[in-house]
């Protein structure tokens, strides 16, 4: 029989079901990370990590179980549970069978399963040689909405700095091309590589964070199972630039790029397409947090330029918007759905040229609001271009 995390209680055994864990749709109640679980022998059981944090209805995800004890023994079953709102069984399917768990801890693996949009109640589990069955720590499990196609852009327009033609551009009509055209597990504008948590920053970098589906690349962050060196939680999240990518395409002075994405509704959410090289060169074609819903933050931090562009009809959460930036030796200009809103009179100067980079980071509460939580938070980008 297998307890409840909360009182340990023993709910009746419905047996197992196309090698997953078929368990009673009993109520269970969140406990501590971390918590540790006694077998009958007095061996505590700890679990270390549990993914996913989130999902995507409709799409298939395996789940993973990092748990360890405080001497070696073997474990009969160990898997990953869910529960629905009313109690239904969810299990992953594909749990392992005579699990050797000891202090340095193991890893399992599940199946593959789809669950619909919701709110779930997820949790690890093991079963002693003697038939025991053992709950670890549950947690929600937020499944997202399947992310949309992004409404059809209208005709295409000329672009706005005349003279210009298309030489690079990312259209997300395939899978990402991680390593020879762009990067997401690092970047030199973060202090520790993948994360930077001096940056009012809660980022863990994570490839995994960024999927294409229908031409629109979607960043998902989730809570993470790293530790900031401030002490906070890190959450997994995507970026992609092109430094340290076999490419390594860079914008220059003269270029123009343009993007079109989705802005974000989630509290926490910053999102932006900036350029980065040598600890600096940054031109910021946009920041947005959703605190601020009708607010783009554009900034050269080379030469000192910034305007806060406020526009309600044309920037929103859950809004597609179109924004470009004039990399002018003189002058930097960004343009809104095609038209130029600012120009700081600074430039880039002559000789300006660094890495593109398009994110969703997470706030860490210093100047907006701290994501919070366990419901994954989107940003969504039609396409990224480059002309010449």
């Amino acid at each position: 029989m297998r307890p409840t995390p909360l009182a340990l209680a023993t709910p009746a055994r419905l047996g197992v079901l196309a090698g997953a864990a078929a368990l009673v749709g009993v109520p269970l109640a969140a406990a501590p990370a971390g918590a540790a679980v006694l077998t009958t022998t007095g061996t505590s059981v700890v679990q270390d990590r549990l993914a996913p944090a989130g999902m995507t209805a409709g799409t298939a995800s395996t789940a993973s179980l990092t748990l360890h004890a405080d001497r070696c023994f073997t474990a009969k079953t160990v898997g990953v549970g869910v529960r629905g709102a009313a109690g239904a069984n969810l299990d992953f399917p594909g749990s392992a069978s005579n699990v050797r768990i000891c202090p340095g801890g193991t890893t399992v693996t599940t199946g593959a399963r789809t669950l619909p949009t919701g709110s779930y109640t997820q949790f690890g589990f093991w079963q002693d040689t003697a038939g025991g069955w053992h709950n670890l720590p549950s947690r929600t499990l937020t499944v997202a909405p399947a992310a949309t196609a992004p409404a059809p852009a209208p005709a295409p327009a000329p672009v706005p700095v005349t003279g210009k033609a298309l030489t690079w551009s990312e259209e997300f009509s395939g899978p990402i091309a991680w390593g020879s055209k762009w990067t997401g597990d690092r970047s030199s504008a973060y202090r520790y590589g993948s994360h930077n948590p001096d940056d009012n920053k809660l980022d863990w970098l994570a490839p995994s964070a960024v999927t294409v589906s229908g031409g629109v690349a979607t960043f998902t962050a989730t809570p993470s199972a790293h530790t900031l060196e401030n002490g906070k939680r890190a959450w997994d999240t995507g970026l992609l630039t092109t430094e340290y990518s076999k490419d390594a395409f860079q914008v220059r002075t003269g270029d123009y790029i343009e993007a079109r994405v989705k802005l974000p509704a989630g509290t926490g959410a910053w999102p932006a397409l900036w350029t980065w090289k040598d600890g600096n060169n940054e031109i910021d074609s946009f920041e947005y947090h959703p605190d601020n819903p009708n607010l783009l933050e554009l900034s050269n931090r080379i030469r000192s330029g910034l305007k806060y562009h406020t526009d309600a009809n044309a920037i929103a959460p859950d809004r597609w918007v179109t924004i470009g930036t004039y990399y002018g030796a003189d002058s930097v200009d960004w343009y809104v759905n095609g038209t130029k809103v600012f120009s700081d009179g600074t430039g880039v100067g002559a000789g300006w040229s660094a890495y593109p980079i398009l994110n969703l980071s997470l706030s860490a509460g210093q100047y907006h609001p701290a994501a919070s939580g366990s419901a994954p938070i989107a940003f969504s980008a039609d396409y990224l271009r480059v002309y010449r």
